[in-house]
């Protein structure tokens, strides 16, 4: 009966989601609840701590929370990370709780679930959110962890020395990534209204000189922009926050609207394998309680709509002549490799966001003849599944494994720069593509 009880208290407690600011022991209460009443559907779990010692929750939900799955990608929403930028922070608990009420009902978030598993983190700097006192539209100290750090600004950099210490939230964002397979993420900002994407800093081999710094998937880039700021309720008119700053489309490219060293969505991309935009929600950084029922409703559908795209582009797996797995083995496509080439998991899997099109896709294990295929990708994100092409390496047996080829973690750009010198302003993204293919040959 006592077990009875408390479920039922903490089922109470799940169901009792108002439009207010949760604090800390009111956001795991709720993290806590939902889990209790939706055990089978969620998996709850710290992947560290604060500064000051708050835990760093992650809730995940999907047909099986608890571990990947193959050919399930990870998705990934971080919100709060500027702790007194406070709008994601509860449209996630919000998007939580609509997601465990709509499961087995609507039939769309039902297949969204049982094809993908999606973690979700509130916050990533509590202790800069207790320590907002007093809520502003535009800047307080909350800002910044507790050792006045800026999280945004703290993580390794792809074309610079990043001094700053890496920070225990940072260092457990950084962790988390690596053990896990995420192909597609957002973080959730405030003080602006638009939907902002990599790269966020740059050099004249990416276009710096143009005002626009280019990745090799720059196209896909803006369409998960486009995607989430088209659903948004305003966010697509582009009119941003004063008259002085507009966004056509309501998107832009990071470095395009300012420069950014130690980004987390650049070290996403670069280091994760994992496609991350960084969105910024509100005008005012920290609103009333009363217009958060309107964010709410502003967003729902874009942030739906933007876990879909998980599914674009392809998927499989690299296995021996005897079907076993090979982990580590170079999956890109032909023509727009990353500076740290992408590799296959522990179970031998990769996944590539690609729009629909005609690719050939390039495996290779390290000492062995690469293996390239034609591919023609449809839009497959309604089918919740990207397209499946596996790879098999019949000289490989499993004695043999590829080696660990560990990203650097120096500034992956850096020796561009000189092999740039004489490019002009005009600089366009197959040079890139070429110098990267000089530098990994």
């Amino acid at each position: 009966d006592a077990v009875g009880t408390l479920i039922l208290c903490l089922v109470s407690a799940a169901a009792a989601l108002d439009f207010k600011y949760h604090h800390t022991e009111e956001l795991e209460e709720y993290l806590r609840g939902i889990h209790a009443a939706y055990p089978s559907l969620t998996h709850l779990h710290s992947i560290g701590r604060s500064v000051e010692g708050r835990d760093l929750w992650v809730l995940v939900l999907g047909r099986f929370p608890t571990h990947h799955k193959i050919g399930i990608p990870e998705f990934k929403y971080v919100a709060n990370m500027h702790g007194d930028e406070t709008v994601g922070r509860e449209i996630l608990l919000h998007l939580i709780d609509f997601l465990v009420t709509s499961y087995g009902r609507d039939p769309v978030i039902t297949r969204l679930l049982n094809n993908t598993r999606v973690h979700i983190m509130p916050t990533m700097n509590p202790d800069g959110f207790e320590a907002t006192k007093v809520p502003d539209c535009y800047y307080t100290r909350g800002r910044y962890n507790r050792n006045g750090e800026d999280l945004n600004r703290n993580f390794p950099d792809a074309f610079e020395n990043n001094s700053a210490d890496i920070q225990p939230e940072t260092q457990a964002v950084m962790d988390w990534i690596k053990n896990e397979t995420f192909v597609l993420s957002a973080n959730l900002h405030g003080g602006a209204l638009v939907a902002s994407y990599t790269f966020d800093n740059g050099n004249p081999v990416t276009g710096s000189l143009k005002g626009y710094s280019q990745s090799p998937d720059d196209d896909v880039f803006i369409h998960l922009a486009k995607t989430y700021s088209s659903n948004h309720a305003s966010m697509y008119k582009g009119t941003g926050c004063d008259n002085r700053q507009t966004f056509p489309g309501g998107i832009t490219n990071g470095y395009s609207w300012y420069q950014l060293e130690g980004g987390m969505q650049d070290y996403n991309y670069v280091w994760g394998q994992c496609f991350e935009i960084t969105l910024e929600l509100s005008c005012c950084k920290y609103p009333p309680e009363d217009e958060l029922e309107k964010f709410w409703r502003d967003n729902k559908v874009a942030l739906i709509e933007y876990i879909k795209q998980v599914h674009l582009g392809v998927k499989g797996q690299v296995t021996d002549k005897n079907g076993n797995p090979i982990p580590n083995a170079i999956v890109e496509v032909k023509g727009r490799p990353h500076v740290c080439p992408y590799r296959t998991n522990e179970q031998g899997e990769y996944f590539l966001l690609l729009l629909p099109g005609t690719y050939v896709i390039n495996a290779t294990v390290p000492g062995f003849k690469s293996v390239l295929k034609t591919v023609e990708i449809p839009d497959n994100t309604g089918n919740f599944s990207a397209l499946k092409q596996d790879f098999s390496f019949p000289e490989v047996s499993d004695k043999i494994r590829s080696r660990v080829a560990s990203c650097p973690k120096i500034p992956l750009y850096q020796e561009l720069t000189q092999a740039s010198a004489a490019v002009k302003p005009t600089v366009h993204i197959l040079v890139l593509v070429t110098v990267m293919l000089v530098i990994f040959k």
